[in-house]
């Protein structure tokens, strides 16, 4: 189940599955104007650096994260490992993270991408991934599990999935989608070309040795919901220039 939380003007969703800091954050509660009024968490959008930064500075705040890794995310299946950091990290060319560090917080930026968040208890490792249609197509999410099998010897069973608020079934158009998406994702489509990439993650998920029951999702359109930013609503009629909304999980210290 997930709740609605509001602190020093911020908003965010977070689920019970997850008994960690976290938070699927909506746009609402930051300092941007304009196009990315008023949360944006992503420096790679156009938005000034110092605005962005003091965004993910009350994210950290409200969820007493000491320290925020992220990434420049370009669609591809890299998952990086992070190890002890001295201060806020942004890497390059990652779409999942993975810690165990306490006091880390791992961030995902996204307009209507997914954002996977893990956590297994047992070992108190934690992952999130960035996950698009592209990343369905590479199943990110199955790597980024095998991974915490292989560094951490987390077992998928115990694996707590949350999914974010992203492209639902009814905006899932995608017209080109022989050419873009392998015949085993075609099952997936709902109606004419419209496709329900939650349930693609979360069959990925199962496949992967993660439990139904310890998956959610929040449900929550990005293009219809405006309370989030959007890639395709502000594309359609505009030029797609929009902020990114941040999800975020951390281990406390």
């Amino acid at each position: 189940m997930f709740s609605i939380n509001s602190r020093n003007g911020l908003q965010w969703y977070s689920s019970r599955k997850i008994p960690l800091p976290h938070g699927l954050f909506t746009r609402h509660g930051g300092t941007g104007s304009g196009a990315y009024a008023s949360l944006n968490l992503s420096f790679g959008v156009g938005d000034y650096k110092s605005t962005v930064q003091a965004n993910r500075n009350r994210c950290k705040q409200v969820l007493d994260i000491r320290k925020l890794v992220s990434s420049r995310q370009v669609h591809g299946d890299a998952v990086a490992l992070i190890e002890s950091i001295d201060s806020d990290l942004e890497l390059d060319g990652y779409d999942a993270l993975i810690t165990n560090q306490p006091g880390v917080g791992l961030l995902i930026q996204q307009a209507d991408c997914q954002a996977v968040l893990l956590y297994d208890p047992q070992h108190r490792v934690i992952a999130a991934i960035h996950n698009g249609w592209r990343g369905s197509v590479a199943d990110i999410i199955a790597k980024t599990i095998r991974s915490m099998q292989q560094n951490f010897s987390v077992e998928p069973r115990e694996i707590m999935a949350v999914i974010s608020p992203s492209l639902g079934p009814c905006c899932g158009e995608f017209v080109n989608y022989r050419q873009e998406l392998p015949l085993e994702l075609h099952s997936f489509q709902n109606t004419a070309n419209h496709f329900d990439f939650w349930a693609i993650s979360r069959r990925q998920l199962q496949r992967a040795g993660v439990q139904e029951h310890h998956i959610e999702t929040c449900g929550i359109c990005t293009v219809c919901d405006t309370n989030f930013f959007s890639y395709r609503r502000a594309r359609e009629p505009g030029n797609g220039v929009t902020g990114r909304n941040g999800s975020i999980i951390g281990l406390p210290a």
